[in-house]
C-alpha cells in the first residue's frame, strides 16, 4: 500500500515539481492533500487519512503546538529547509521536527526519510493518542547540535494554596544566589496570580514569560532574545516577569514553557521558577489534545525541574493542605522527590516546639521529612514589600534572610556562608 502523505510547502518554486516527483508510482507515495497553512494541515491530519506530513519552515501559523498535534494524530513529520535560508533547519528542529532535509534533496531521499519517520521509534502512538501531545522535558544538550549544551539548574518553588510564601521564598532564593555569584534567572510562572514584578517594584506590563513563550512556540527563541525579555535587576540577577492578568493563562502552553526553560538553562547557572499551586487535571479536557490546560505550565515546570521545593505554612490549616498537595504530586509524578520547606515558623499556631511538632506531623502523615524551617519575620517582609526591594536590602540581618541564603548556596552549588543541610535530590535513586 502506498504511503499516504500530506504536504504543506507554500510559496516555494520547487513545491510543484517535488509533489509531482513524489506522486510517481515507483516511489510508493501518494500525496493525498496539498495544504496552504498549518490550520489546513491540522484539519487534514485529524481525518486520519495521512501517515506523514511534509512541511516547510515558512508555513503560515506553524508553531510547536501544531507539530505536537500532528504527533498526537499519529502523523509523522519531515521538514524541508530552503538551502538559501540559514535558520530554516534550526527553526524546524526548535519546533520539534526531528527529521529535516534540504529542499533540494532528491525525491528518493525524501521518500526514504518519510518512511523512516513513519516506522521509527517516535511513531508508536496511534491516532489521537493523548501521550503524543504531552511535553517531554529536555535535559542537558537537547536540541540542535550546533547549540552549546544546557548548563543551569532549574529549581521549582511550588506549594499548596493559601499563601504559604512561595513568592517570598522564590524571590529570596534568587536574590541570595545572585549575591553569592551565581548567574540567576527568576521566572514567574504562576498562572493564577503571579506577583514577582510587584514584589520587586517592576513594571508588570512587560512581555516577560508570555513573550518568551510566544517566541518559543514560533521556534524563534534564543539566548539573545531571552535576555532581551528579562529584566536585569542587578548583576547576576535577571527576572522574567509573569502574566499581567490571570485570564491570559492560555499564552503559557506547556511545550512553549518547556522550551523557555531549556533556553533559560543556557543563560543562567540557576533558574528559580515561582509556580502556581494547582496540579488538577480537567477530566474532560484530558481527552482533547488540542484544548489548552491551565495547570499544564505548572506540571511542565515540575517535570523539568532539577529540584522541587514544596513551600508550606506552619499552622494546622497550611500543614493539612501541604499533606494533601504532596499526595497529589506523588500520584501525578511519582518520580519527583520534593524538598519540604516550612515557612513562617513561629510559636502559637502549633503547641510545644513548632519545629518538632511540624516535623513529626509531616513524617507521619506525608512520609516526608522537612528540609528547612524558615522563621516568620513579618517586619522584614513588610518592609521589603513596601519598598519593592529584597530582604538583603532592607533587613540584611533578618533570620529569614539567613535561612534563604543558606538554601540558595546549596541550590547554586556555591560555598555555604552559613551551616545548613544540603538540598535533597529531586529524583529518586
Amino acid at each position: 500500500m502506498a504511503l499516504q502523505v500530506v504536504t504543506a510547502v507554500t510559496g516555494a518554486a520547487w513545491e510543484a515539481a517535488l509533489v509531482g516527483a513524489l506522486d510517481r508510482a515507483d516511489h510508493g507515495v501518494t500525496v493525498v492533500r496539498r495544504c496552504v497553512d498549518a490550520s489546513d494541515l491540522l484539519a487534514a491530519a485529524a481525518t486520519g487519512t495521512a501517515q506523514a506530513a511534509l512541511l516547510s519552515a515558512d508555513l503560515h501559523r506553524l508553531d510547536v503546538d501544531a507539530v505536537a498535534r500532528l504527533g498526537a494524530a499519529g502523523v509523522a513529520v519531515v521538514g524541508l529547509a530552503d538551502p538559501a535560508d540559514e535558520r530554516a533547519a534550526e527553526r524546524l528542529r526548535a519546533l520539534g521536527v526531528a527529521t529535516v532535509l534540504p529542499a533540494d534533496a532528491p525525491p528518493e531521499e525524501v521518500v526514504r526519510a518519510l518512511r523512516e519517520a513513519v516506522t521509527g521509534p517516535a511513531a508508536g502512538h496511534g491516532v489521537a493518542d493523548p501521550r503524543a501531545a504531552l511535553p517531554t522535558p529536555r535535559r542537558g544538550g537537547a536540541g540542535p547540535a550546533v547549540r552549546r549544551p544546557s548548563r543551569g539548574r532549574v529549581v521549582a518553588v511550588w506549594g499548596p494554596t493559601g499563601a504559604p510564601g512561595r513568592t517570598t521564598v522564590a524571590v529570596g532564593l534568587a536574590d541570595e544566589a545572585a549575591r553569592l555569584g551565581a548567574a540567576t534567572l527568576l521566572v514567574d510562572a504562576d498562572v493564577y496570580g503571579g506577583v514577582v514584578a510587584q514584589v520587586l517594584g517592576l513594571l508588570d506590563e512587560s512581555p516577560g514569560l508570555a513573550g518568551a513563550a510566544r517566541q518559543a512556540a514560533a521556534g524563534a527563541l534564543d539566548e539573545a532574545a531571552l535576555q532581551r525579555l528579562a529584566w536585569s535587576v542587578r548583576p547576576d540577577l535577571s527576572v522574567l516577569t509573569g502574566l499581567a492578568r490571570a485570564d491570559r493563562w492560555p499564552e503559557l502552553r506547556p511545550r512553549a514553557v518547556a522550551a523557555v526553560l531549556d533556553e533559560a538553562r543556557r543563560v543562567a547557572d540557576l533558574v528559580v521558577v515561582d509556580c502556581a499551586f494547582n496540579l488538577e487535571e480537567d477530566e474532560e479536557l484530558s481527552f482533547d489534545t488540542a484544548a489548552p490546560r491551565r495547570n499544564g505550565a505548572t506540571v511542565t515546570v515540575l517535570q523539568a525541574a532539577d529540584d522541587v521545593l514544596c513551600v508550606s505554612g506552619a499552622d494546622p490549616v497550611a500543614l493539612h493542605r501541604t499533606i494533601r498537595a504532596l499526595g497529589q504530586l506523588r500520584d501525578l509524578m511519582p518520580d519527583v522527590e520534593p524538598a519540604v520547606v516550612v515557612n513562617q515558623v513561629r510559636r502559637g499556631p502549633v503547641p510545644g516546639d513548632p519545629r518538632q511538632e511540624i516535623g513529626d506531623a509531616l513524617e507521619r502523615f506525608a512520609g516526608r521529612g522537612v528540609h528547612a524551617f524558615l522563621p516568620a519575620d513579618r517586619g522584614a517582609t513588610d518592609a521589603a514589600l513596601a519598598s519593592g526591594r529584597t530582604l538583603a536590602e532592607v533587613a540584611p540581618g533578618s533570620p529569614l534572610r539567613t535561612g534563604l541564603r543558606t538554601m540558595a548556596a546549596g541550590l547554586a552549588r556555591v560555598p555555604d556562608p552559613a551551616p545548613g543541610r544540603r538540598l535533597l535530590r529531586r529524583r529518586a535513586g
